[in-house]
């Protein structure tokens, strides 16, 4: 490869410092420019990382001609709508996970991603860590024999507090769409190499949780996914209590220990270990790993932009709507709807514009009367 990746930021929290750290010691990327909604934290922000250009604001990033990919990480009710921006922009786009707040948003962003011809990949950046890569491989190896139930866990206790993201209802905060897309993404992960494919969609979903009284969502949720082949999977999230937060994989011959599965680490080496019981016997696998998964995560993105591509096999498009579509299922057995989501309160599209008729349209219209409205010349039945 023989070009670098000129980055732009969009948004300035806690997870984008993670990136642009990890970004810094990347082979194939670099910071360029960053947008914030405030000149002053943009200022602060790329002079924190090496003078990079300050925006201020989202729009002025993206017309920046020098950044050639985008990383969304605003709060998750905006994924879509500046994925799709940046997209249409002419930019390629690693948005946060989770892509969106359910299947709908992920694929109006996968479709913008395929009209713009641009890459498009959703950021569970442990994915690109060579610990999950040698998970896999010991699964296919069958080192466990074959596998029956995986136990998955991603949960803390951040404290209520109404204003906080976390526990926002507005903002879509909550166990599920924060922590448990890990849970959901490494489970059909590992059940995917059991069942010799890249990644396995569950064939039923149940779930139950705790939604605080105050914002609705959820404070802690139990997930089960049951997957073909009788492999069973038990997910626990939660942004209100602590748990241990490791992977676990029952076989017929043995279990698997992850434990620290997501790499989650912000700074410095992020080595990873996979513990393997077999026979009476606990055999450590330590994989070395100098620097974190942000910086994993964005040479996995800037080879795959370099050689063209639009997707990456670490995260994949069909696996990234089979995650949001599971998500999607855990949160309904549990009955967590946030406002925005209900039917009185959406009155714009995915991309947050007002409902209009492209000029592209082949549609023909017609008058209905006492509408003042045009009607599609569409028959159903």
């Amino acid at each position: 490869m023989t070009e670098t990746i000129q980055w732009g930021l969009l948004a300035t929290g806690s997870i984008a410092h993670a990136f642009a750290s990890g970004l810094a010691a990347s082979r194939t990327g670099n910071l360029a420019a960053v947008g914030s909604r405030f000149q002053e934290k943009s200022d602060a922000f790329a002079a924190e990382f090496g003078g990079a250009r300050a925006h201020g604001s989202y729009d002025a990033l993206l017309a920046d001609d020098g950044v050639q990919a985008v990383y969304v990480s605003t709060p998750h009710p905006y994924h879509a709508e500046w994925t799709i921006r940046a997209l249409e922009a002419g930019k390629h786009v690693l948005v946060e996970k989770p892509i969106g707040l359910h299947e709908y948003e992920a694929q109006a962003m996968i479709e913008a991603a395929v009209k713009s011809n641009r890459f498009l990949m959703e950021a569970y950046m442990y994915r690109c860590h060579p610990q999950t890569a040698r998970l896999v491989e010991l699964i296919k190896d069958h080192v466990i024999g074959d596998v029956r139930v995986i136990k998955a866990t991603f949960s803390f206790n951040a404290g209520f507090n109404a204003e906080s993201r976390l526990w926002s209802n507005q903002l879509a905060g909550g166990g599920i769409l924060d922590v448990g897309g890990y849970t959901t993404s490494i489970s059909r992960l590992v059940a995917g190499a059991a069942l010799g494919k890249p990644f396995a969609d569950p064939i039923g979903v149940t779930g139950s949780g705790h939604l605080h009284p105050e914002t609705g969502v959820d404070a802690w949720a139990v997930g089960t996914l049951a997957f073909e082949n009788d492999i069973m999977a038990g997910l626990f999230a939660g942004i209100g209590v602590n748990q241990k937060n490791d992977v676990q994989i029952f076989g017929t011959k043995g279990w698997i220990e992850v434990p620290n599965p997501y790499t989650t680490n912000r700074e410095g080496g992020a080595p990873g270990m996979i513990i393997v019981h077999s026979g009476g016997n606990a055999d450590t696998i330590e994989i070395e790993s100098p620097v974190t998964s942000f910086t994993h995560e964005a040479d996995v993105v800037g080879t795959a932009i370099a050689h063209g591509r639009q997707e990456s096999d670490a995260m994949p498009w069909a696996d990234t709507l089979g995650n949001i579509r599971t998500q999607d299922s855990w949160r309904n057995a549990i009955g967590l709807v946030y406002e925005s989501e209900k039917p009185n309160n959406v009155t714009q599209t995915i991309s947050r514009r007002p409902l209009v008729v492209r000029d592209d349209a082949v549609m023909t219209y017609g008058k209905v009367r006492h509408l003042d409205k045009p009607m599609p010349h569409l028959v159903m039945g």
